[in-house]
């Protein structure tokens, strides 16, 4: 008895309508006047017209009983019962009594089915389904196959009959020979009594092998036990390094935290150096545009004097232009003079000395000029005397 099967018997118990309630603690000891209430229940529902008599006081009349029921099943359903089981009465008895709850609970089902399908085929007369019917036309389409290769298979057998008749005529009509049938017989009774032999030994070492494993085992635990002890010896003594192990990790440790002071140090000073490089960046920007502005303005000046010059000498002769000429030459020499003494303005009584690229003075070293604001003065310079 299994407890699936005791509970499959319950539930179709309870689905065809059986009055009483079963449970599944029922069957765990003999309870013969249960299993055969069941049983003429489930009879009288198979075939209410059958007359079964219930009477089990006795154990002939019990016998009679089990005897009258599994004859009505195996001869109106077709279900063969074990009487000896039924007899029991106990969990085994279950498996028996399923055979016949499931034909009716099968029947119950198919019967409550059709009544839907009619239902539907009435709602639903004329929509068809394609859908399902496409596993059936599959599966039709597999027997077709199956049936095509079953037939080929079979039609070649057939036509190898009529040889196999022929030889198994032959066979059949050929007289035995005592004495080789014997042979084969005494050869078949001496691989058999060899193979016994085997065994037997194999049976007879089972006992040594069964001392060997158990020595090994014990030899095992032996080992275990050992490497237990001496795992705990050396759990309990400090190793002679551990103190300069010690040392030297915290000593590790210090260094790690020098180290990363001195790398956030390090990131910390690459940022400032980019900040000062922008700074200084944004500053030559500033006084590149500075300077184009004031040669710009230089440049206005010096067309404005120009054409004032120009407008002075044209009521002068030849001569008077020679030296207006040479005149308005000298007055444009000193223009570079002027921008240079507007750029140096703020440091008075200061001397450069040096090369463009910087000087010293008299006082002090003045901070260099840049290169770009140097070659801006010195283009001013050259277009001043041109």
């Amino acid at each position: 008895m299994s407890f699936r099967d005791l509970r499959n018997f319950t539930e179709m118990m309870r689905a065809l309508g059986y009055p009483r309630h079963i449970s599944m603690e029922n069957f765990r000891t003999p309870n013969f006047g249960l299993v055969s209430e069941v049983l003429l229940w489930l009879v009288k529902r198979y075939e209410p017209q059958t007359d079964i008599p219930p009477d089990v006081d006795t154990e002939q009349d019990r016998v009679f009983f089990i005897k009258a029921i599994a004859q009505f099943m195996a001869t109106k359903a077709h279900i063969k019962l074990n009487t000896k089981k039924l007899y029991q009465a106990d969990g085994y008895a279950v498996k028996e009594l399923l055979k016949i709850t499931s034909v009716l609970y099968n029947a119950m089902k198919t019967k409550g089915m059709e009544g839907s399908e009619i239902v539907e085929e009435d709602v639903n007369k004329f929509k068809f389904d394609l859908g399902s019917k496409i596993a059936d036309l599959k599966a039709a389409r597999q027997l077709a196959s199956e049936i095509t290769s079953k037939g080929a298979s079979l039609y070649d057998l057939l036509g190898m009959e009529v040889e196999l008749r022929e030889m198994r005529t032959e066979a059949i009509a050929r007289p035995l020979e005592i004495n080789e049938t014997e042979k084969v017989m005494r050869i078949a009774i001496k691989e058999i009594l060899t193979q016994v032999q085997k065994t037997k030994d194999l049976l007879n070492n089972v006992a040594s092998d069964e001392a060997n494993l158990e020595a090994k085992i014990e030899k095992r635990k032996l080992e275990l036990e050992r490497n237990r002890k001496r795992l705990e010896t050396l759990q309990s003594v400090r190793p002679c390094f551990m103190d300069e192990y010690e040392k030297t990790e915290e000593e590790l440790q210090k260094q790690y935290d020098i180290y990363l002071e001195k790398f956030q140090n390090l990131t910390y000073l690459e940022q400032q150096l980019e900040e000062h490089h922008r700074m200084e960046q944004e500053r030559f920007e500033e006084a590149k545009n500075t300077l184009c502005l004031i040669q710009n303005k230089l440049k206005e000046e010096e067309k404005r004097l120009l054409k004032s010059g120009s407008n002075d000498d044209s009521d002068v002769d030849i001569q008077e232009d020679d030296e207006s000429d040479s005149e308005l030459e000298e007055r444009r020499l000193p223009k570079p003079r002027t921008a240079m003494e507007v750029l140096m303005q703020g440091r008075p009584g200061k001397r450069i000395v040096g090369t463009m690229q910087g000087g010293d003075s008299d006082d002090n070293v003045s901070p260099p000029l840049p290169s770009a604001v140097l070659c801006a003065l010195g283009l001013a310079v050259i277009d001043g005397s041109g």
